[in-house]
């Protein structure tokens, strides 16, 4: 293992990188991270502690959250474990091994049950419970019996190929080699580890013939289990316990709980501390005691796991790419640190937020040197949460005051408390600017809007220079050679202001006294590739040109969505301008504006999209009605050829290319569920009844959308109507 803080050299706050720095960064993490996964999972050698590890995975998935159009094919955050290593055989797994979602502080739990409940459609006060567990810091091993006797033992590996193992798992005294009154096929899956005394003593032995130290009991027991010969693995005193399953010929119970006791039953050790908790409350206090206890354990631990109890709830939930829904790891805190307050700085973003940070004398903090923490927003310096309740006892931060920096698995640092008995004489409210710092336009905090926004738009050139890195973006027009540094060049330069400047970069900096190949970094080839890669761009599909107009609230999903609900470029703005001026809606200011453009009929239309809410339609309106913006997309439209979405359905399918719509309540699937069920099979999902609906499903309680479908003729069938026709389609129904 590393000396702390230097597993995680280079690691930084990401609230000031560009999409260059953000690219490079991603690119340096992936190697970090493959390294550590190697050296952990290959080599049982650690280069950086857990909860470094933790920070690295964090940081490269709030950069992938903030440009999600920048992850890596060999993003950490697809991957589970580390490629194979020689010397074992193989053995690909029946079922995934997966990995576990991470939870850093109550709150996260608290999200983590309540994002449970809204999946599964469940009241706040409906019954839900889950199991509790210590999370042991050992090595994952799936060992599979068929009619009850042990076949083969894997690790975990990549999580669909683990090294084979068998013979080594089978001088582990905690692992039966035989069972009785066990399904014909049973994987089971726990963890391999070493007890303190043993891990002791072991080492002793290992000192006595001069031969390497382990560095802690994990190291120890994954060495230990990964010899090529059995007989060191025998003679290293290696326990086992189990938690889980994989493949199964028959269901070991109805419950997690249940299932466990069952392999209890069967022979296997299971821990102890193990409860079923009713609530939130019950679980916070398991992991409490769990945490109290961790030192006295005997064994190592790094968290409490929570796993929801109900295996049917389970497989409705079902899995992420690497994680599964129903369950997360409650990781113990990391480390606090003190520091003072040199400054705060306001970055202006692409959108206009003003976003404060703090700059810090640097700090290490778990691992990592601090330098800078997020302020969020001008409440949180004056010690408001959104509500206007307080937070930190209503302590405000002050330039030079002593903060306490938290990172608790989080990738930016935040600050948890101030140190009044150390506050200057002379440090004073902080007072938040109400113009940009960039362009000097207002800045303005709409109603119910924690930020404060410039209002500069094109002119302010924090926002112009961000706008166009986003139009370059992976997710929008993702122009080889064009990325953010060139951008910001291009634009201090002058030679680009706009997006419609991109595509006629060509024609103005082809020939002449000033040409792209004669610049720096640039060469005849160079250019005419660049060149070459923005003609490509010309024509583009119609969801990355909305996207990429960064037009607040319209995330690329949104963008997806509407363009599949207007197929072209002309419908989508045609709509937009009836939104703006049917109603003569000319009003000052947004909040003016609103009950006016409620008066369309294609505002109406605009909301009426599924998952499209006012926000979304007001960002819309308001930005494509104001003469600047407006001239700007006109002028870049000009240059392309908008194409329309790829239906994602098969033609066989009797609802793809048709508009449905839901109401009242489903009482088999959640919406959410139905909304995804629909879509695969290539249907519209649209809010609101109109004379475009095909089929409206109605559970009870369906009201005005009901009525007004019989009006309109609309086909209306109720969720078992539903469920028997997209069952008949997919082989299957949803349990």
């Amino acid at each position: 293992m590393v000396e702390n803080g230097k597993a995680a050299a280079g690691q930084q706050d990401i609230a000031g990188l560009d999409e260059a720095e953000a690219r490079d960064r991603l690119r340096l993490l992936a190697s970090q991270i493959a390294a550590a996964n190697l050296a952990y999972f290959q080599n049982d050698a650690p280069i950086m502690s857990d909860a470094d590890f933790d920070a690295l995975k964090r940081e490269n998935a709030a950069i992938e959250a903030r440009f999600p159009h920048l992850k890596r094919q060999d993003s950490p955050s697809e991957q589970i474990g580390a490629q194979l290593g020689e010397g074992f055989s193989k053995i690909t797994h029946s079922e995934r091994m997966l990995s576990l979602a991470n939870a850093f502080d109550a709150a996260d739990v608290a999200d983590f049950v309540a994002g449970i409940r809204r999946y599964l459609g469940l009241a706040s006060d409906a019954p839900l419970a889950f199991t509790a567990e210590p999370k042991i810091d050992g090595l994952s091993l799936s060992l599979r019996y068929e009619n009850g006797q042990l076949i083969s033992a894997a690790t975990r590996g990549d999580g669909e190929t683990g090294e084979n193992v068998t013979a080594n798992a089978r001088t582990i005294a905690d692992i039966p080699q035989q069972l009785s009154d066990a399904p014909t096929i049973l994987e089971v899956r726990g963890e391999v580890y070493m007890s303190h005394e043993d891990f002791a003593a072991l080492n002793a032995r290992q000192a006595a013939l001069g031969a390497k130290l382990f560095a802690n009991p994990r190291n120890a027991a994954a060495g230990s289990l990964r010899q090529l010969d059995a007989a060191i693995t025998r003679a290293r005193p290696l326990r086992f316990y189990a938690y889980a399953w994989g493949a199964l010929s028959a269901p070991l119970a109805a419950t997690q709980s249940g299932a466990i006791a069952r392999l209890g039953e069967m022979g296997f050790s299971i821990n102890p501390l193990t409860r079923v908790c009713r609530d939130l409350d019950a679980m916070l206090a398991h992991y409490a005691q769990i945490e109290a206890q961790r030192a006295t354990l005997g064994y190592d631990i790094d968290g409490v796991v929570y796993k929801l109890d109900d295996l049917g709830l389970q497989a409705r939930l079902g899995l992420r790419a690497t994680t599964p829904r129903w369950a997360i790891a409650h990781k113990f805190p990391a480390e606090l640190a003190w520091t003072r307050l040199e400054a705060i700085d306001i970055q202006v973003g692409r959108t206009g937020a003003l976003s404060p940070v703090a700059r810090l004398t640097p700090v290490t903090v778990g691992g990592v040197v601090v330098s800078n923490a997020t302020l969020h927003n001008e409440d949180y310096i004056a010690g408001r949460d959104a509500r206007g309740g307080e937070i930190r006892g209503g302590k405000d931060i002050r330039i030079g005051d002593w903060v306490q920096v938290y990172r608790a698995g989080d990738v930016i640092p935040k600050i948890a408390d101030v140190d009044l008995s150390k506050r200057p004489d002379d440090a004073r409210p902080f007072v938040f600017p109400s113009h940009c710092p960039e362009c000097g336009s207002e800045a303005l905090r709409e109603e119910g809007d924690a930020v404060r926004r410039c209002t500069g738009g094109l002119i302010c050139p924090a926002q112009a220079v961000e706008k166009l890195k986003h139009f370059v973006s992976r997710a929008a027009f993702d122009i080889e050679g064009l990325g953010a540094k060139q951008v910001e060049t291009f634009y201090t330069d002058g030679w680009i202001k706009e997006p419609a400047d991109i595509f006629d970069l060509k024609s103005k900096y082809e020939s002449g006294l000033q040409q792209l190949k004669n610049r720096e970094g640039w060469g005849e080839k160079s250019a005419a590739n660049l060149f070459d890669a923005i003609d490509e761009r010309r024509r583009i599909g119609l969801g990355r040109v909305i996207f990429a107009l960064g037009i607040r609230h319209v995330g690329e999903v949104a963008a997806n969505d509407l363009a599949r609900h207007f197929g072209s470029w002309a419908q989508f703005i045609d709509c937009l301008d009836r939104a703006s001026h049917e109603p003569a809606a000319h009003a000052s200011d947004a909040r003016a504006r609103k009950p006016l453009l409620a008066q369309s009929p294609a505002w109406a239309e605009i909301t009426g999209i599924d998952g499209i809410g006012e926000a979304v339609a007001l960002a819309l309106t308001t930005t494509l009605s104001q003469g600047a913006e407006r001239a700007s997309v006109d002028r870049l439209v000009a240059h392309l050829d908008i194409q329309a979405p790829v239906a994602r359905a098969s033609a066989d399918s009797p609802v793809a290319g048709k508009t449905v719509v839901f109401t009242g309540t489903l009482e088999k699937m959640t919406r959410a569920e139905a909304k995804a069920r629909a879509e695969a099979l290539g249907a519209k999902v649209a809010g609101s009844v109109s004379v475009k609906t095909d089929l409206l499903i109605a559970g009870p309680g369906a009201g005005s959308k009901a009525s007004k479908a019989a009006e309109l003729g609309v086909e209306t069938i109720d969720e078992d109507g539903w469920l028997a026709l997209i069952n008949g389609l997919s082989g299957g129904g949803d349990g």
